[in-house]
């Protein structure tokens, strides 16, 4: 009887961290932001959501962010009305974990919405992020519509960047333009997250 019911239990579990699936709502979640202040997935329903698994130490990060390739991306859909949260899921003491204080201080050289503090680890294991960057892209309604890499070239080196494919880019501009994602996912690449 023990054993089925650890048998159960570990189901449970395993089904409670199952990453999400495509087609189907995004799961909803709250994180404070860099002020502390709650923020909740869902309110942004009605909008395109992005959500960018972060770590400003790993080098694929930096590769996009250093040459403004992120940024500039945050900020060409932020103005057509999507939403761009920057999660970082690294435990304290670990590699890329940032204080409220240090997300402030970060996001003034981003275009985020906003830098959302997931120390506990519980929001990336929900979404199965393995990677920063870690791509998610929710439509209007919720649902999720692209997941995995920002483009299809796992280096570390900027040079890449003008020949790469960006998917998050292609997804959100056919989704923008009322048309299926072509790609809706591909194998995410970068440092992996540091819960």
């Amino acid at each position: 009887m023990k054993t089925v019911i650890a048998a159960v239990l570990l189901s449970l579990a395993a089904a409670a961290h199952a990453a999400p699936r495509l087609g189907e709502p995004a799961p909803d979640f709250t994180l404070a932001d860099q002020s502390g202040k709650a923020v909740k997935l869902s309110e942004a329903k009605g909008k395109f959501v992005v959500l960018e698994w972060f770590n400003e130490g790993c080098p694929f990060v930096k590769k996009h962010y250093r040459f403004n390739n992120m940024q500039g991306l945050q900020k060409k859909y932020g103005n057509k009305g999507v939403v761009w949260y920057s999660i970082i899921s690294s435990n304290k003491g670990k590699q890329g974990h940032m204080t409220p204080a240090q997300a402030s201080g970060k996001l003034k050289t981003m275009s985020s919405k906003a830098i959302l503090l997931d120390e506990s680890g519980d929001v990336g294991r929900l979404y199965g992020a393995k990677t920063t960057p870690h791509m998610f892209v929710v439509d209007k309604k919720g649902v999720l519509i692209y997941m995995g890499g920002i483009d299809d070239t796992p280096s570390a080196d900027p040079n890449d960047i003008k020949n790469s494919k960006n998917y998050v880019a292609a997804a959100l501009d056919e989704a923008l333009a009322g048309k299926p994602v072509s790609t809706p996912s591909s194998s995410p690449y970068g440092c992996s997250v540091k819960y």
